[in-house]
């Protein structure tokens, strides 16, 4: 707990992420990374330098093979940390599998979620929406980013959205997938299950199981990887904007 508390609050000073006053929405979709992130902030909140609230959001995507008995141990574990939670109920899953017949649902229902997500945040007074996403999310994006579309880019830490006047944080992106899923596990956290046919089954997955291989094949890579997104100063990408000419040239000393 103390590693994944650490990461976060150096994350959330790095990036200006909370200010004094701020009311949270915090995205608890069911996952390990959510439930995570929604006890970190709990925690973070008995010793921050401010004061701020948090309450969580879980958008019910209305799959009927959702695990009722799980949705009872998030409520009852919102009872007890005494953490307000709203259950959102929506046809999400109705509307891309059986209405459009989505055959690549994921971008469609993200975008569902998140106009939810955002509706339910102003409803209840927040400024702020705290996402889960963790540092092998941000480096999986980058990869699929550059793979699918031909650009460098992730996810921001920060995000300022002007149509609805809502801050996007994500305290999470220094903390790799494997602490949050020993973290769920070691304090029994309330996980709900994604029963969604597309799960593991995306080209996230395979994204996912890509950058395994790679560091498998060179142990390190992906934390050298991820020093990239985190130290962007280090890149040396062309900028059309100066004349190559004037550029100077950093790649004579490098150790390739």
């Amino acid at each position: 707990m103390q590693k994944i508390l650490g990461l976060a609050r150096r994350a959330i000073d790095d990036y200006k992420m909370i200010k004094e006053g701020d009311k949270i929405a915090v995205g608890v979709s069911g996952g390990k990374d959510s439930i995570c992130l929604l006890t970190i902030l709990h925690n973070y909140k008995k010793f921050a330098p401010y004061k701020f609230d948090i309450i969580a959001v879980n958008i019910n995507l209305g799959f009927e093979q959702t695990d009722q008995k799980e949705v009872e141990d998030l409520i009852n574990f919102c009872k007890k940390e005494e953490i307000p939670l709203i259950i959102h109920n929506t046809d999400i899953a109705k509307i891309i599998f059986e209405d459009r017949k989505e055959k690549s649902p994921c971008s469609l229902c993200s975008k569902m979620r998140r106009g939810a997500l955002n509706t339910v945040a102003i409803q209840n007074g927040c400024n702020k929406i705290a996402l889960g996403h963790n540092a092998d999310d941000i480096l999986e994006t980058m990869l699929m980013c550059l793979m699918n579309e031909g650009r460098f880019s992730t996810f921001s830490p920060v995000s300022f959205m002007d149509r609805t006047n809502i801050t996007l944080i994500r305290p999470l992106i220094y903390v790799e997938e494997k602490y949050l899923a020993a973290l769920a596990k070691k304090y029994n956290l309330p996980v709900v299950h994604n029963p969604c046919p597309k799960d593991k089954n995306s080209n996230r997955s395979e994204t996912k199981e890509l950058i395994e291989q790679i560091n498998n094949n060179k142990p390190g890579t992906k934390q050298i990887m991820l020093g990239a997104i985190y130290n962007p100063s280090r890149n040396n990408l062309w900028d059309t904007s100066t004349p190559q000419e004037y550029k100077r040239d950093n790649t004579d000393n490098r150790k390739i």
